[in-house]
C-alpha cells in the first residue's frame, strides 16, 4: 500500500518512500511501475500526482511528487538549478582507502546488442560530481553517505564503480548482481520560496538489516 509509504504531504507535494523493484516509468522490461498505482495518491485531489525525478527500479526512498502542473515546472526548476539536496546511503562491497572524497567523472551512455545500456565515464560527457563519506564498515564492506552535486542517470552506481573502484553492493550492472542492490536515497529537501522546504528521511529498508547495516546512519 504506497498510501502508507508517504514521508510528506501538502497542497503541492508528495515525498514517497519508493520501495525496490518498484519502476517509477514502464519499459520493455518494466511494464509494471508506479504509475499505475499514482490514482491511490491523489489524497482527495482529482489529478493524479506526477514524479518530478526518478529513481532506479532498484532503488529506494525518497521520490518526490507533485500534486499540480504548476508545483511540477516549478520543481523541475528546482531541480535543474540545483535547489534540491539530496542524500544516499549505499553499501559497497568492499572499503575504500579513503574515509571521504569527491568525485568528479563526467558521464557518458553506450549501448550494445549483446549487454544492453550502461553510463560509462566520458571525458567529453555530461559533468557529473559526487561527494562521499564513509560512515560504518562491517566485514569487509562499507557503507557510505553520497550527496550528489548532478543528477545524471546511474551517476551514484557509477562514481562508486569507476570514481571511487568500488561498486555498491549487488548493483547488476556495474558490480556482481548477488543480492539486492542496497543502494537507498534517504533524505530529500526542496527550498520554496514563501513557503517551508519540502523534507523528507525514509527509513533504511529491510535489506540493509539484512546485511548488517540497519544502524548505519
Amino acid at each position: 500500500m504506497l498510501e502508507d509509504r508517504v514521508l510528506f504531504i501538502d497542497g503541492e507535494a508528495i515525498v514517497l518512500d519508493k520501495p525496490a523493484g518498484l519502476a517509477v516509468h514502464p519499459g520493455t522490461r518494466t511494464p509494471a511501475s508506479l504509475e499505475d498505482y499514482l490514482k491511490h495518491l491523489r489524497f482527495g485531489f482529482r489529478r493524479e500526482p506526477l514524479p518530478v525525478h526518478r529513481l532506479d527500479r532498484d532503488t529506494s526512498g525518497c521520490l518526490l511528487l507533485a500534486r499540480n502542473p504548476k508545483a511540477h515546472k516549478r520543481f523541475q526548476r528546482a531541480f535543474e538549478e540545483k535547489k534540491v539536496g539530496k542524500t544516499y546511503l549505499a553499501i559497497l562491497d568492499g572499503v575504500p582507502e579513503a574515509e571521504a572524497g569527491t568525485v568528479d567523472l563526467p558521464l557518458g551512455k553506450t549501448s550494445s546488442a549483446e549487454a544492453g545500456w550502461r553510463m560509462v565515464p566520458e571525458p567529453g560527457g555530461k559533468a557529473a560530481v559526487t561527494h562521499w563519506k564513509v560512515v560504518a564498515v562491517r566485514d569487509g564492506r562499507a557503507a557510505v553517505l553520497f550527496t550528489p552535486e548532478t543528477g545524471r542517470t546511474h551517476q551514484i552506481r557509477v562514481h562508486a564503480a569507476d570514481g571511487i573502484g568500488i561498486p555498491i553492493a549487488g548493483d547488476p550492472v556495474y558490480g556482481t548482481g548477488k543480492g539486492p542492490m542496497l543502494l537507498h536515497a534517504l533524505s530529500l529537501r526542496v527550498e520554496r520560496d514563501g513557503k517551508p522546504a519540502i523534507e523528507a528521511t525514509a527509513p533504511l529498508p529491510p535489506s540493509f538489516a539484512h546485511a548488517g547495516f540497519g544502524d548505519a546512519v
